[in-house]
């Protein structure tokens, strides 16, 4: 590992850039706080443990509009709450069907 000198008025100046610019970032972020608080998500792997079901399952699910997803860098994240909610769907109606009653 070598060793990187500066001046000490160019760190100063890099220190100030840093911290403007994380104030930039923070000013950005903060109308969208809310969402990283109350979603989790989940990738393919989770999901398909959490659903009992196969990835080719899973995609077929997704196909059908079934389970919103989310594209990020060529990898599907899921909202932990769609999950939940096509659970507690297929549970409603596995139940109807199980009472032969309609939804």
């Amino acid at each position: 590992m070598g060793l990187v000198f500066f001046e000490k008025v160019l760190f100063s100046a890099l220190g100030k850039e840093l911290g403007e610019l994380t104030e930039i970032m923070k000013e950005l972020i903060e109308p969208y706080g809310f969402l990283a608080c109350r979603t989790t998500w989940l990738d393919h792997q989770e999901v398909c443990q959490i659903l009992g079901v196969s990835k080719r399952s899973l995609q077929s699910h997704k196909d059908k509009g079934l389970l919103p997803c989310t594209k990020l860098n060529r990898k599907n994240y899921f909202k932990l709450s769609d999950v939940q909610l096509l659970l507690e769907q297929n549970r409603k109606t596995k139940k109807n069907k199980d009472y032969g009653t309609a939804d």
